[in-house]
């Protein structure tokens, strides 16, 4: 007769064998309902291969789906490539919504709070995926304008080492961890 303890640990690995059909339902409607791809089947395509990419980073299966959704809606949002996007916020934060820098730069995209007061949004939060998203790809999206398509520059002004070529060159490295 097993104990409670031993039939829990039982079924602990049974699930780990296995998929939860739970997860797999919600991930195919999660799939089906991504806005921002020219269809469902793109949708599965792209999120299944860059989720098994940044599973080390973030470990939950539906966040991770919601937060590449996020990602790949901003970035097609600013018409700015989404490996791209990747590459940077894998440069800047791993992936990690609630990263802060020794300069105080704030979540995944690593946006500084003066930006806040800039376009008078004192109380945005740029902890929440969204608004970090929304505010680091519109800010790249502008210095890319601004260097005339010039992605080295735009990126070196992004990142605050203007004139300096190793922050560029660390982007592009972890972009191509996200290119098809």
């Amino acid at each position: 007769m097993l104990s409670t303890t031993s039939t829990s640990v039982l079924a602990a690995a049974a699930i780990q064998e296995q998929p939860d059909p739970d997860i797999l339902a919600a991930l195919k409607t999660r799939f089906a309902t991504a806005d921002s791809f020219a269809d469902r089947f793109a949708a599965e395509v792209w999120l299944t291969d860059i989720s098994g990419r940044i599973q080390r980073y973030v470990k939950d299966d539906l966040k991770r789906i919601e937060l590449l959704k996020k990602i790949h809606a901003e970035a097609n949002q600013q018409a700015l490539p989404v490996d791209l996007v990747l590459g940077v916020i894998h440069t800047e934060s791993l992936f990690d919504r609630f990263a802060i820098s020794s300069v105080g730069a704030q979540g995944l995209m690593q946006v500084m709070p003066f930006w806040k007061n800039e376009i008078g949004r004192p109380d945005d939060n740029l902890m929440n995926i969204e608004t970090n998203l929304s505010y680091g790809c519109t800010i790249l999206n502008h210095y890319l304008k601004r260097a005339r398509g010039n992605l080295t520059e735009a990126l070196a002004r992004y990142n605050g080492s203007y004139g300096k070529t190793w922050y560029p060159e660390k982007v592009y490295r972890n972009q191509r961890r996200y290119s098809n």
